[in-house]
């Protein structure tokens, strides 16, 4: 196996790469970089996300760059803010030992002025959005006449979301003698129009099969009632006590309320959408990076250029309607070796979609049963009970505390302590689960033999029929809360949500309309907890205002001068 050691590369960069521990490049890295080291021809390099396409160009332009030359060399374009940063970051990394090395990152969403004294101070690598880019051309801020590479990095991308146009007026203003390097996921008809409108008799290389999935990753999918797709979703988290991944929903407003219901329920999550400030965005990212967010919501669009190596799921609320969609998505977890889940959740008019999929991904996406109850109880159980045997004891800060301990509970059996023990951290997600009903769509089936040649299995055995799918969902009794907080105290319904959250009464407490006034707030709440919330919510405060509750009528629809706008 090829070490990173023995690629041709200048001392500063062998030393950056030992100190991010590259030591074996990728598949695409061990094609591209010695290539790009030895021609200065176009080239179209197809590989999917999350196999190391930033350093498969990266070490290359950072050897290639003249440091004496202080003008701008080489340009990289890229769809999102999100993947302009994380390249820049890239390769500052790289670079790290080179410290005469200038990029600068040009992207939509952040002041204008700080990035033009950046280029006006004088940088070698430009990386940006097309968008932004041709703004700075325009205003003669930046200069492009005389770069020796220009990259478009997600090129198929930059055509879904429109900057088709914005590339071509970029490429108008860069000289013929450029080396044009392309870089993609997919390569469907658009992008192959847009290579041969402007690259010349490109060497092509393809890392992995093109248009198909890592072979690290493992594809699932669940059929639900298309009401019970949020059921399912915190049950596939449940299942997982480890989890750390991406949810892709199809609108920025369905991501949001995902979100919101999932931090009402307990889960660690937040939502990521264009909605969402550049500072807003910056926090979130920063959250889910640290893994304080173990569940992340997101669009497609906003998602684009998170690089992440740890993920361990990728979960389509929907399947997505374009496989290719799928293949970017699912990229996104087993990175760096490591194996990954991609799980999508469908009903019943998705199995065309989910077909669709299969064929461009090139392998079975297999059938999967919801987790019942009982068996994510055991998972949660067991994974507690190791991480309390893996637990390191601290004996110099506990020792002083452990004779009272030991005093204090001496008067219980080994048996009985260890029932309390569990019952302290299970009592309340054991009585969530308790006698929870299945969410299956369709009859208990197994899965598929996979001895079973595919032309013998007909759609209905693969996929389930709707015959027999009359399930009875539980009914839920709502009452109606007047509470004492409104836009008086910058009360909106995500806050709201959290606040109850932290009441910790119950994790299977189902909340229904919410109306916010100026100096109150009606909410609809499970009635079955009708008593706990009003306690809870009595003997609490909220911004140092104590918190005064009521039961009152079903909220009605406010009139129109009365109700104030939320947006979510």
């Amino acid at each position: 196996m090829l070490k990173f050691t023995e690629i041709t590369l200048p001392e500063p960069l062998q030393r950056a790469a030992a100190a991010l521990n590259y030591v074996s490049p990728t598949e695409v890295q061990e094609l591209t970089i010695p290539w790009l080291l030895e021609n200065d021809g176009d080239l179209i390099t197809l590989a999917q996300t999350g196999t190391g396409k930033t350093a498969a160009f990266g070490f290359p332009v950072l050897s290639l760059t003249d440091i004496e030359k202080l003008a701008v060399q080489t340009l990289i374009l890229c769809p999102t803010r999100e993947l302009c940063i994380q390249i820049n970051n890239d390769l500052a990394s790289y670079s790290q030992f080179m410290p005469r090395i200038k990029t600068t990152a040009v992207y939509g969403g952040a002041p204008i002025f700080k990035q033009k004294d950046a280029l006006k101070a004088g940088v070698h690598i430009v990386v940006g959005t097309p968008g932004r880019v041709y703004d700075m051309i325009r205003q003669g801020v930046l200069k492009i006449d005389h770069i020796s590479m220009l990259i478009l990095d997600e090129a198929d991308e930059m055509l879904n979301m429109g900057f088709k146009e914005d590339l071509f007026n970029i490429m108008s203003h860069t000289p013929a003698t450029k080396q044009t390097l392309l870089f993609s996921a997919t390569m469907p008809q658009e992008v192959d129009k847009l290579a041969k409108s402007f690259m010349k008799n490109p060497h092509r290389i393809i890392a992995g099969n093109e248009h198909q999935g890592a072979d690290n990753i493992s594809h699932f999918f669940y059929r639900v009632q298309a009401r019970d797709k949020y059921l399912a979703l915190k049950r596939i988290a449940d299942m997982s006590p480890k989890i750390y991944g991406i949810v892709f929903c199809r609108t920025r407003n369905e991501t949001q309320e995902i979100a919101d219901k999932l931090q009402h329920d307990g889960y660690n999550a937040d939502a990521l959408h264009g909605d969402l400030s550049q500072g807003q965005r910056e926090l979130v990212m920063s959250r889910f990076r640290s893994k304080f967010v173990r569940l992340l919501v997101a669009t497609d669009v906003a998602a684009r250029g998170l690089d992440v190596d740890d993920l361990t799921h990728i979960i389509n609320y929907h399947a997505p309607t374009d496989p290719d969609a799928y293949i970017h998505r699912s990229g996104r977890t087993g990175r760096a070796g490591k194996s990954g889940i991609s799980i999508t959740i469908i009903h019943s008019k998705e199995i065309s979609a989910l077909k669709a999929i299969e064929k461009r991904l090139g392998r079975d996406i297999v059938y999967s049963k919801i987790p019942g109850g009982r068996e994510i109880c055991e998972r949660q159980l067991f994974n507690f009970i190791d991480t309390v045997e893996r637990v390191e004891v601290d004996n110099a800060q506990i020792d002083s505390f452990l004779p009272a301990v030991y005093k204090k509970l001496s008067w219980m059996t080994r048996e009985e302590l260890i029932q309390r023990f569990v019952s302290v951290e299970f009592n309340r997600f054991l009585e969530y689960y308790k006698d929870i009903r299945e969410l299956e769509s369709t009859e208990a089936r197994s899965p598929r033999d996979s001895r079973e040649p595919r032309s013998k299995r007909g759609s209905e055995e693969r996929y389930g029929s709707d015959k027999n799918n009359d399930e009875i969902k539980k009914q839920f009794t709502f009452k109606t809360f007047r509470l004492n907080l409104g836009y008086n105290v910058e009360m909106n319904k995500r806050e709201l949500m959290r606040y109850i959250n932290k009441l910790n009464v119950s994790r299977g407490i189902e909340i229904g309309q919410i109306n916010i006034y100026d100096n109150y707030s009606l909410i609809d709440l499970d009635a079955d907890y009708e008593s706990k919330l009003l306690k809870a919510f009595n003997s609490n405060k909220y911004k140092g205002i104590q918190v005064e509750a009521s039961v009152a009528a079903p909220a009605k629809k406010p009139k129109r001068n009365e109700q104030k706008s939320y947006r979510k």
